[in-house]
């Protein structure tokens, strides 16, 4: 008898733990089942495209500017898409920084070369130019930008498209973004807005820091206020909800570049990207880049201690060291902190990013170099200076808000959603 009751009880136990283990599969523990919502909700602009608006391209001699991150909802890629399309003329393909594939390094310059898996010319727009050749472009009738951005001044996709808007008008080409979400969600407009004499490639137009735009909406930004001027179609996505992060849209985050693995990365990334400008590491060439940072001549310990006394809202830092396996410091073990976004609606990216700096440099100032690159990221001079002077970041994010304000103003004209 006992036995029977033991046995009764270990089938029922075994039961109630498959029915729990396929409740979490089915509900990812109450996100799976919402994000399943969303995925059938919502549509990219390629799908748009091919579903929707396909007119725009059939019959004509197609351009292509893409990575890995040109994708449908099912991973399908646009290059793939439109190749495989007996009513569509694919003819060339371009590549930003990193390349078609995705992957070059940070930095890398890639050549002109043929596309193995559609015997396609592949031109790069980060080599010997960055902005498409009238040679280029020679034959193309249409051209279309289909990349996914990650909501910050500094990452370089946005230019390349500007670039290549430029070139399209030209040359008389007509040009179409096909958009996608910001991975940051739109609602959130933080920083400073660029000083015009700090432009470079990693910061070209009056924008701030955390822009909180699609690339189809700076698309219609640039080729309005920068009088850009080309024959420009954003063909808008169905269904994207302006405060949704990435991971609240139920589509699969495929890395942009190949320090950007996660939308955590991303989250982290318009602060901590500053400490490139520096000669502490970003955590590049560790498993966690963007989200490690430290020297060798750091102390994890304090600087953890430090940062977690200034309470900086939806964020922890965590005394970590590690190792580099490419980039600075390559090699050589630094201590620092890992930083955790414990609440993503408070976190505040800049001002937590400033703060680490701030921070770095007052307890090592004869250490941590401030390099012309930081007045690049950041986009003036007076930030670094404020820094070596004690100046506060509090004072600081004063000092931006009167130009962000206006930012704002003129950004409420080209949102799309």
């Amino acid at each position: 008898m006992k036995k029977g009751i033991a046995l009764l009880t270990t089938i029922l136990l075994v039961l109630t733990s498959l029915s729990i283990a396929f409740a979490d599969h089915d509900n990812g523990n109450g996100k799976s089942k919402d994000n399943r919502k969303a995925h059938k909700d919502i549509k990219l602009g390629v799908e748009v495209l091919l579903e929707e608006q396909k007119e725009l391209i059939i019959g004509k001699n197609v351009g292509l500017i893409t990575n890995p991150t040109g994708v449908d909802q099912e991973l399908n890629s646009i290059v793939d898409l439109l190749n495989n399309d007996p009513e569509i003329n694919l003819t060339a393909l371009y590549g930003p920084e990193h390349g078609v594939r995705g992957d070059a390094q940070a930095g890398q310059y890639v050549d002109y070369y043929i596309d193995e898996v559609t015997g396609l010319p592949v031109y790069s727009l980060y080599g010997k130019t960055r902005k498409p050749s009238p040679e280029m472009l020679e034959g193309i009738e249409v051209l279309i930008f289909d990349i996914q951005d990650v909501g910050a001044r500094f990452y370089t996709y946005i230019y390349t498209m500007a670039l290549a808007m430029e070139a399209a008008q030209e040359q008389g080409i007509p040009f179409i973004v096909l958009d996608r979400p910001n991975p940051l969600g739109g609602t959130k407009v933080e920083g400073p807005v660029l000083d015009l004499a700090y432009a470079s490639f990693v910061g070209q137009y009056a924008i701030p820091l955390r822009h909180g735009m699609t690339v189809g909406e700076l698309a219609e930004f640039f080729n309005e206020e920068i009088e850009i001027g080309v024959d420009l179609t954003v063909v808008k996505m169905e269904g994207w909800q302006r405060q949704s992060y990435y991971d609240e849209t139920g589509l699969e985050f495929v890395p942009p570049s190949p320090n950007m693995p996660t939308l955590d990365t991303a989250l982290v990334y318009p602060g901590t990207a500053l400490i490139e400008g520096t000669n502490a590491s970003e955590g590049r060439g560790t498993t966690k880049p963007f989200e490690y940072i430290g020297a060798p001549f750091i102390n994890s310990t304090e600087l953890a201690q430090e940062l977690n006394a200034l309470q900086l809202p939806g964020v922890s830092f965590r005394a970590t060291s590690f190792t580099p396996a490419f980039s600075k410091h390559v090699g050589k073990l630094s201590h620092g902190v890992q930083v955790h976004v414990t609440d993503r609606e408070a976190y505040l990216p800049i001002e937590t990013g400033l703060h680490i700096v701030k921070t770095i440099y007052d307890l090592y100032p004869d250490q941590l170099q401030l390099t012309s690159f930081f007045n690049n990221l950041i986009g003036n001079e007076w930030i670094s200076n404020g820094i070596k002077e004690g100046m506060t970041v509090e004072e600081m994010k004063e000092r931006w808000q009167g130009e962000l304000k206006e930012f704002k103003k003129v950004r409420r004209n080209y949102l799309l959603y």
